[in-house]
């Protein structure tokens, strides 16, 4: 038995429910925990949010959750850039697509995030759009990432990043 593939499999339906219930724009506010719990009991260390990115790209990678994965923050610091191949939840984004749902969860990316929450103490991070290449096997997730009170309602265009 494939268990990734039942494990996409029910993502797939959970998210195409979700989607159906609760319209686009609720379903992606809902999601942000699923897969988060993954990377909790891994001692996951960094000082700043490049190093704890980085430190948990590690991880993914040593897992077999991706082939390659990098990341970077840009636009101001409030934008994490994933940039993701050859990951494990491919096949269920193919689904979601092949079903006319444009993809919104990322497991991966929420895993990242709960660290930079818990480790860094940010006071919030969301998936802010989910952009998949089923041709070439890649993904490109945009977080946003607000440290404080300050960087909540700061704006960049993250089209130029």
């Amino acid at each position: 038995m494939d268990k990734i593939a039942y494990c996409n499999d029910l993502l797939v339906r959970f998210e195409e429910i979700f989607y159906h219930e609760l319209s686009q724009i609720n379903a992606r506010c809902k999601v942000e925990l699923i897969g988060s719990d993954f990377l909790n009991d891994k001692n996951i260390e960094g000082d700043n949010i490049d190093q704890l990115v980085e430190n948990c790209i590690k991880e993914i990678k040593k897992n077999g959750l991706v082939e390659d994965m990098t990341g970077k923050v840009a636009g101001k610091g409030i934008l994490l850039k994933l940039n993701m191949k050859g990951c494990v939840h491919l096949p269920k984004e193919a689904k979601l697509k092949s079903d006319g749902i444009e993809p919104y969860l990322c497991p991966i990316a929420n895993m990242i995030s709960e660290q930079i929450i818990s480790k860094l103490n940010y006071m919030t991070t969301y998936s802010a759009g989910l952009e998949v290449n089923n041709d070439t096997g890649e993904c490109v997730i945009m977080c946003a990432v607000y440290k404080d009170m300050d960087s909540i309602g700061m704006v960049s265009d993250w089209s130029k990043e």
